[in-house]
């Protein structure tokens, strides 16, 4: 004979699913907004040996500083991207001059960042815009930073970062009060969306 009551290990089976499909959906959201809003820079050493490392951070130096007055213009994340778009010759070309010799591919695109702390912005893990400087093989470790706005070696400016995100994706990055489970959520979700894509 059917039923068609739910048992309450049902219902509570149910409830369980749609709270964690709402919460999914409200965390991708979120997440997307954030990174709709920022590009993150990723260079990658040819390998793990120390010449290799400081290699890699010479190469960042010299694309910061051919990007940094190009980027000092833009008004938005759209309008930075329309710019690195132009400019991925002259990225290239900066990162060739100093790479003694290691090939060096560029890239601008979407990448799977895992969660990151500078200072006292965190960034939740999940998929955004990037700039991708691989040096030879790219096997060695990597270092990103938030290429727009300009936070890359620079100590994270309240104001600019006020100014590029809005209210609750700035309380969301930086320690907001209130913002911490959220942040969790929103962070989780994005682990688990990269693993997923991997």
């Amino acid at each position: 004979m059917y039923s068609n009551t739910f048992r309450p290990w049902e219902t509570a089976a149910l409830l369980a699913l749609c709270l964690t499909l709402l919460s999914g959906t409200w965390a991708t959201s979120r997440q997307q907004h954030l990174a709709s809003d920022l590009i993150r820079l990723h260079v990658i050493a040819v390998s793990d040996a120390a010449p290799e490392q400081a290699l890699k951070l010479r190469v960042r130096d010299a694309v910061l500083g051919y990007l940094r007055p190009l980027l000092s213009s833009a008004a938005d994340a759209e309008e930075a991207h329309r710019l690195l778009e132009q400019a991925l010759p002259g990225v290239k070309a900066a990162a060739e001059q100093v790479s003694e010799g290691r090939s060096v591919s560029v890239a601008l695109g979407q990448e799977d960042y895992p969660l990151r702390s500078y200072g006292g912005l965190r960034l939740p893990a999940g998929r955004y815009e990037s700039l991708r400087i691989t040096l030879g093989e790219g096997a060695g470790h990597n270092w990103w930073c938030v290429l727009f706005p300009t936070l890359c070696l620079e100590a994270v400016e309240t104001e600019d970062l006020q100014s590029a995100l809005e209210g609750e994706d700035y309380a969301l990055v930086t320690d907001g009060t209130g913002y911490a489970l959220r942040f969790w959520l929103v962070d989780a979700w994005g682990e688990l969306m990269n693993r997923l894509r991997s």
